[in-house]
């Protein structure tokens, strides 16, 4: 990672995360337009949009898993140019490794933040990870004998094991039923909320409701014509969001219905252009 100049690690606000009209493409083909989007240490933003709008190439770019075709991307002042033990990632389809358990698994990432742990330290540290969402009993099981969601809890516990202040994740809960969606949603927040300092997160969703209740700010990317940052939202909305009395809210409805009428006016731009 290089240093970056100041005007541009200014933007960040007090040193957190600035993406500075940053465009990607695949083959000449335009993935992401001149997207400029602030990110302050322990914001939760959600970045939400359609299938086709970006969503995950912005967040692997942020990893420094891809490399911007114009732009810089930059966390605390410095330039991203790969990947760090700065940023951790959870994907969609959990990406543990089969071959070790859940505990196993975790004590990677713990080992990756505490090099000097021995090995009966990373292994008790990561217990304490898998207790954290709920796993401590499942801690000796390998992968395929939990279900989607366990698998996902453990996927979460090992990316905050490695006590990145920087969480990316790509559509996590996206193949879960409802039922365990908000079970996680609201873990996550939990995790969030008690860590310290606290992390700054990027939730990539394709759901309206998800990137409301769980985000400070949804930044809107369309897809229908230039796949571009659409707009910055403000979830003014205080915590803690009981489910019930927040999904019923008038601030609730309101915003979901702003969100919604730009995602349809994007869409109807984009089949006009074509």
């Amino acid at each position: 990672m290089n240093p970056v100049p100041a005007l541009f690690s200014a933007a960040a606000g007090a040193g957190g995360l600035c993406i500075d009209d940053v465009s990607f493409a695949y083959r000449d083909e335009p993935v992401l337009r001149r997207v400029t989007l602030a990110v302050p240490e322990g914001q939760f933003v959600s970045l939400l949009g359609p299938s086709g709008s970006g969503k995950s190439t912005l967040l692997r770019l942020i990893a420094g898993l891809e490399k911007p075709t114009r732009g810089r991307i930059a966390w605390k002042g410095v330039e991203i140019s790969g990947p760090g033990i700065d940023r951790a990632v959870v994907f969609q389809n959990y990406s543990l490794f089969p071959w070790f358990t859940a505990q196993a698994n975790v004590a990677l990432a713990v080992g990756k933040a505490h090099p000097d742990f021995t090995r009966a330290q990373r292994l008790a540290l990561a217990r304490e990870y898998l207790a954290r969402v709920g796993l401590a009993a499942a801690a000796e099981k390998y992968p395929l004998q939990l279900s989607g969601g366990m698998q996902q809890r453990a996927a979460i516990a090992r990316a905050l094991a490695l006590e990145a202040p920087v969480l990316l994740m790509d559509e996590p809960f996206g193949a879960l039923d409802p039922v365990n969606r908000g079970r996680l949603q609201d873990l996550l927040i939990e995790a969030w909320k008690n860590s310290s300092p606290r992390r700054t997160i990027i939730f990539v969703t394709h759901d309206i409701d998800e990137a409301v209740y769980l985000g400070d700010r949804v930044a809107l990317l369309g897809a229908g014509q230039g796949k571009r940052l659409l707009a910055e939202i403000d979830v003014s909305l205080p915590r803690p969001r009981p489910r019930a009395a927040f999904f019923a809210s008038a601030q609730f409805r309101a915003l979901r219905e702003d969100i919604a009428e730009r995602l349809d006016a994007d869409v109807i731009s984009g089949l006009a252009a074509n």
